[in-house]
């Protein structure tokens, strides 16, 4: 796991986030995703400046997530690293939590 990886983790797992249940590196078919909530069907990828090169390849396979039934969020590392409270708000957003 990336620093930026390891980092949300420490927000998503233990179900400290509403009670729901987050996993990390999940198959999804040919796909792995960073992170994935089953019970609501949302995968979160985390991405550097290499995906930014890449993007057409993440389109596609996030197009590919989104026909299989999941939402897919996306956040930058540099993101995580300077704003974790910004990016589990998102996250809880997604999954239909209220936050004050």
């Amino acid at each position: 796991m990336t620093d930026a990886e390891r980092k949300l983790w420490l927000r998503l797992n233990v179900r400290q986030l509403g009670g729901v249940k987050f996993r990390k590196q999940v198959p999804v078919d040919p796909y792995i995703a960073d992170f994935a909530c089953l019970e609501h069907r949302l995968i979160i990828e985390l991405d550097d400046s290499q995906h930014d090169e890449n993007r057409a390849r993440d389109d596609k396979r996030t197009r590919y997530l989104e026909t299989k039934g999941y939402r897919v969020l996306r956040f930058w590392n540099t993101d995580v690293m300077r704003n974790i409270d910004g990016v589990v708000e998102v996250i809880a957003r997604a999954i239909g939590m209220k936050i004050d």
